[in-house]
């Protein structure tokens, strides 16, 4: 038995069949999913996914929003740029349609080779190739190598069932092939070749760990009553699109009250935010919205905790 069909055997047994953008071909849905999971955790993904079909049940409505809307759903999810080009791409599909090949999809903002694989697969049924972090870790260690995996891939393409095929090689690499692999429960572990010689650890090589670099930013947080100060992010850039408080002074103000000081990880570096607290007689010039209002904008997770931070002492205060 070929490694595909030994993989399609044991998804059909032992895979995941209940995800929420299982069961359909529509590629909208399935073009939502594959770019909410780079890089995201499914249980993370499937709360943001049901909220998104809910408020845009097809490409029409999504291209319809605005991107302030968009971002304010993905609130918290992380890769914020993710849900820029998702939009981008909405307004792309509404004039010209949904590609229907890997090719044509990997031309989408967002959509790398292995993204615009598996669309291709889940949504037109195409023989393409994924080489996303399961399927790399699966293939690897399978086959003892790292070199030239997108070949390798490609030819262990089965000629029928592809769908069941990819979804096992991310199932495969999600639930048993992890960084602490259960190799007694593995369907290709009789030939596997890390396994054989002890190089599960290695295959595929992690990456060197280095320090993550630290950032200092300061926030001035200006608040007038139940108001405060935002300013848009520019994008591209760390939180392109988003609303944050300013990181230079707007106004002259009495001198700030430096509030607990907030720690943000990026994939290459950590942010330390000291916040300043300006208390305001009045609203001057800018986009001033209530904390009630600005906890439900855009606003990426440090924001939205250092609002209702500010909300709490509020309620405490009164």
């Amino acid at each position: 038995m070929s490694f595909a069909q030994k993989l399609i055997r044991w998804q059909r047994a032992h895979g995941r069949h209940d995800l929420p953008w299982q069961g359909t071909r529509d590629p909208y849905r399935i073009w939502l999913s594959e770019v909410m999971l780079q890089q995201t955790q499914v249980a993370a993904v499937v709360p943001y996914y049901e909220r998104f079909l809910q408020r845009y049940p097809s490409v029409a409505a999504l291209a319809a929003a605005s991107e302030d809307d968009v971002l304010r759903l993905w609130s918290g999810l992380g890769y914020y740029a993710r849900g820029r080009n998702l939009h981008k791409a909405a307004r792309l599909i509404r004039e010209h349609g949904f590609p229907r090949t890997a090719e044509r999809i990997g031309e989408l903002p967002g959509v790398g080779r292995s993204t615009a694989a598996a669309i291709a697969v889940f949504a037109f049924g195409e023989r393409a190739a994924i080489l996303d972090g399961n399927a790399k870790r699966v293939i690897a260690r399978r086959f003892g190598t790292e070199e030239d995996l997108w070949r390798l891939a490609e030819r262990l393409l089965p000629v029928t069932n592809i769908e069941a095929y990819t979804q096992a090689l991310m199932d495969l690499g999600a639930t048993l092939c992890t960084r602490t692999p259960q190799c007694g429960s593995c369907p290709v572990r009789a030939k596997c070749v890390a396994r054989k010689t002890g190089r599960t650890a290695e295959l595929p090589a992690p990456k060197a760990k280095r320090p993550l670099p630290q950032k200092m930013v300061t926030w001035f947080v200006y608040r007038a009553g139940d108001a405060v100060l935002l300013e848009r992010r520019p994008a591209p850039g760390i939180w392109g699109g988003l609303w944050c408080f300013p990181e230079r002074a707007m106004m002259r103000a009495v001198r700030g009250r430096a509030l607990p000081p907030m720690e943000h990880g990026f994939t290459h570096f950590r942010l330390r935010i000291q916040p300043v607290l300006h208390e305001m007689t009045r609203t001057a010039r800018g986009v001033w919205l209530q904390v009630d209002e600005a906890i439900t904008a855009a606003v990426p997770t440090p924001v939205k905790k250092l609002l209702q931070d500010l909300k709490r002492t509020s309620t405490a205060r009164a």
